[in-house]
């Protein structure tokens, strides 16, 4: 199954008893503003999944701004959202895929495979004429059994114990540039990024017509990392990174872990060194 899913497959699908829509749109800036828009109109049967209510944990000293989930409360949420091994996932947002990618690592960290994302976004869903529907779906709850991949996440202390300089292991920044380099930082209190990362914005992914490159296209941009034993990606909170990693699954590249805490969990560490670009 590929990972992305154009507008016109899903409208295909809209109603089937198999397929779960979820809308994942959110803005950091407006934490409420996603599910607000929901509320205004969203694709027919389509559940909403709120980042930092949904698919987060709190935030605690450590573990970065969007912790991974409590278990338990997501196993049972995904269940009461009849969500389960029968049922295909197709998730979208309006942040070029960002928040949908995500879930969809997310739900792939779980076990679950058959988890799709909407190529574009709700607004050129809307744009392009497809139906939306403010009408709130009642979903019919199952039982999700979890099959976790805990190898595919890494802790501070993992990062911090790589050995990057043979070349076997990469770790990937995939913030913007600007980030990356320290010269701008709008969101975490320190600027700058993790010493011997290379910087990969996950936005190049992306076609200039907004779209998600083709998987040849993306086969061309990750040719350099098919030979690494070991690709380490992270971003801001573990968020946008996920940009990435479905992008490199897209080019046939499966050796990915996520160092879920990202920046923001890395610079709670007092001691740990930050290395910025002049």
């Amino acid at each position: 199954m590929n990972s992305i899913i154009s507008m016109d497959q899903v409208n295909r699908r809209l109603g089937h008893e198999k397929v779960v829509l979820v809308d994942c749109r959110f803005n950091l800036q407006k934490p409420d503003e996603g599910r607000y828009h929901y509320m205004q109109g969203h694709l027919p049967g389509a559940i909403f999944f709120d980042l930092e209510k949904d698919l987060s944990a709190k935030v605690a000293e450590h573990g970065g701004r969007h912790p991974l989930p409590d278990e338990e409360e997501f196993v049972k949420k995904l269940g009461k959202s009849g969500i389960d091994e029968t049922k295909t996932v197709i998730a979208y947002d309006d942040q070029d895929g960002a928040m949908a990618a995500h879930l969809w690592w997310l739900l792939q960290y779980y076990g679950h495979p058959n988890v799709q994302i909407m190529d574009e976004g709700f607004t050129t869903w809307k744009e392009k004429g497809y139906p939306i529907e403010q009408e709130i779906p009642v979903t019919k709850e199952t039982h999700f059994i979890p099959h976790i991949h805990r190898d595919w996440v890494l802790t501070m202390s993992d990062v911090k114990a790589l050995d990057v300089s043979k070349g076997e292991t990469i770790l990937i920044d995939s913030r913007a540039p600007e980030r990356f380099s320290g010269k701008v930082e709008t969101v975490d209190k320190k600027a700058g990024h993790i010493p011997g990362a290379v910087n990969w914005f996950w936005k190049d992914n992306r076609s200039e017509q907004g779209r998600w490159k083709t998987a040849e296209e993306l086969k061309s941009r990750f040719e350099p990392l098919k030979q690494k034993d070991q690709i380490v990606v992270y971003c801001g909170s573990g968020v946008t990174a996920c940009g990435n990693i479905i992008a490199m699954r897209e080019a046939g590249i499966e050796n990915i872990k996520l160092y879920s805490g990202s920046w923001s969990d890395w610079i709670s560490y007092e001691n740990n060194p930050i290395q910025t670009e002049e």
